[in-house]
């Protein structure tokens, strides 16, 4: 699919991940589907979307939502068939719709034949595709914390003293990346569906993949007295030797696009995830995602922040990445609570005005601009307050977690409120009928409050997406908005964000009020022109300053027309 196209030809895509149960359910059991997604693609194109990642759509138990995969090369029924796929493949090439696939390998699901063969004879070859240890006095092999909660390690039934490690649910083994064969069955895996015709992969929890040999436990960090699992398993010494591997075994191969989920990389180290050899294109980078917290799988954790906090996180993480190679912009994904309740404190600003804010903030910044679903839309947290209501498992692990911390029930449900992954996961309302034209049938999760009145017909902020994309895909701006360099503009009032992009003799401004009254800034540029904006009223230039209103966004051009 992607033999004529140019080497880097992922820099100049607009990627919209799908949250495939949740997007739109074709057959109407109320739960998205593949057909769904391709009766969907004159929507997407009508966006100007370029390409699609597909989150998990393989055969899983869905202990974790599809990101525990029991057959990595088979199509889970609930979403259709691999015909189905074909189909959604072809039709999207026919728009000019690149497709991307989610690759987990830091972990299959418990219900994996290679698990189910590990677990059946000790003896197995299989059973060093997974990581079984021995207890220590008729307890774990050591104190590490699940990213889910709870001790990392699941007890073996019929085995005495031996346990499996799983990082995240008990029901997603972790896989031995220290076994050659179980790092070979991946890579043909991973060239088959390269063979197939996908444009590449987003790589899931890919730093989680080399584990401390040693094994050996660390300080409580909790009322549990269990400690953080990823202090051990995380962008842990060793595991260069295992991504250059897998970028020289199958990426490197193809003219595909890889796109590395790499929480915990340090910036130093982002050349050798991005550079000119690095193992990926480019790589998500959470500083300025997990803002709010302390520890992204701890959500009682939070964090106190303000907005010139973020502008340096952005600003320092825009500069490494620049440094390094190149960047995945984003606000949300399926993982992330909604940014328009998670980055605009101000109530007064969680609609149209705060979400093309945050639009204009992040999509022309240097690198790949990546939309979740509804978030062209500004779709904003729910607010459920009995934790039954929620079908994510790191919502209920971080409930009990809050309340074995101390917290009272009603703050632990707050915690959830804000962090919960389930945010992201609601039904894609597409009209404000009954279950927001998602399905006819009562959906999988609960559908967002809001979607009456906000949902994808007349959408202002979808509109405002389009121009946004219309400007960085189209217009004479282009190759500055995707390759000029990037840079921060300092010395502004607080909580104002600008930066520059620049190519030859061409200059762009973005520069966002994220405050909740107007500001003065000093002019840019002698003689410019307004080519974004998000609030009907211009902005008044006086005195060599221009205002900007509250949580006013405005991209300008050095000179114009």
């Amino acid at each position: 699919m992607t033999q004529n196209l140019s080497k880097d030809w992922w820099k100049e895509e607009v990627v919209y991940q799908i949250y495939p149960q949740s997007f739109k359910d074709s057959n109407n059991d109320g739960i998205g589907d593949l057909n769904g997604i391709r009766e969907k693609l004159p929507y997407l194109k009508d966006l100007e979307i370029t390409c699609l990642w597909i989150s998990p759509i393989f055969t899983s138990p869905l202990a974790d939502n599809g990101y525990d995969i029991a057959d990595y090369e088979g199509i889970n029924p609930i979403f259709g068939s691999m015909a189905d796929l074909d189909n959604l493949i072809q039709e999207a090439k026919d728009l000019d719709i690149k497709i991307i696939l989610d690759l987990v390998v830091n972990h299959s699901s418990d219900e994996h034949p290679w698990f189910q063969e590990a677990l059946k004879a000790p003896e197995s070859p299989y059973r060093d595709f997974y990581i079984f240890k021995q207890g220590t006095n008729g307890q774990a092999p050591n104190n590490w914390r699940s990213i889910f909660g709870g001790s990392a390690w699941a007890a073996v039934e019929g085995e005495d003293n031996t346990y499996y490690l799983h990082t995240f649910h008990k029901k997603q083994p972790d896989l031995n990346w220290e076994n050659p064969d179980l790092r070979q069955a991946i890579y043909d895996m991973i060239n088959r569906w390269l063979d197939k015709g996908i444009a590449g992969f987003r790589i899931d929890s890919i730093t989680f993949i080399k584990k401390d040999q040693d094994y050996q436990s660390l300080p409580a960090d909790g009322a549990d007295n269990l400690s953080n699992i990823k202090h051990k398993t995380r962008n842990r010494p060793g595991i260069a030797d295992f991504l250059k591997e897998l970028n020289q075994q199958t990426f490197q191969r193809y003219n595909v696009m890889t796109v590395g989920e790499a929480p915990g990389v340090p910036y130093e180290d982002f050349d050798q995830y991005i550079g000119p050899d690095g193992y990926f294109n480019m790589i998500f980078d959470f500083s300025y995602a997990d803002i709010d917290v302390e520890n992204g799988s701890e959500w009682f954790r939070q964090s106190q922040w303000d907005y010139d906090d973020y502008i340096a996180a952005v600003k320092a993480s825009q500069y490494a990445l620049q440094d390094a190679g190149w960047a995945a912009n984003f606000i949300e994904n399926h993982d992330q609570p909604r940014a328009l309740s998670k980055l605009i404190k101000d109530p007064n600003y969680q609609n149209e005005i705060g979400a093309t804010a945050l639009a204009c903030s992040y999509f022309f910044l240097r690198g790949t601009p990546f939309i979740y679903q509804g978030q062209e839309l500004g779709l904003r947290n729910v607010s459920w307050e009995n934790i039954e209501t929620y079908d994510d498992i790191s919502s209920h692990d971080n409930y009990q977690r809050a309340l074995l911390e101390g917290y009272r029930p009603e703050e632990a449900i707050r915690f959830v409120q804000k962090r919960s992954r389930d945010n992201g996961r609601t039904p894609f309302p597409w009209d404000n009928s009954q279950y927001g034209g998602f399905s006819d049938h009562e959906p999988w999760l609960a559908m967002a409050d809001e979607y009456p009145t906000i949902n994808a017909m007349h959408n202002p902020v979808r509109a405002f997406y389009q121009k946004l994309i219309d400007l960085r895909q189209a217009s004479e701006l282009k190759d500055l908005l995707i390759y000029g360099d990037i840079d921060f503009i300092d010395n502004l009032p607080s909580q104002v964000m600008a930066y520059q992009r620049r190519l030859d003799d061409q200059e762009v401004s973005v520069v966002i009020n994220f405050n909740s009254h107007s500001v003065r800034i000093p002019s840019l540029y002698n003689s410019y022109q307004i080519l974004i904006n998000n609030l009907d009223q211009s902005i008044n230039k006086k005195n060599d300053q221009l205002e900007l209103a509250p949580m006013q966004a405005v991209v300008i051009q050095k000179g114009g027309n």
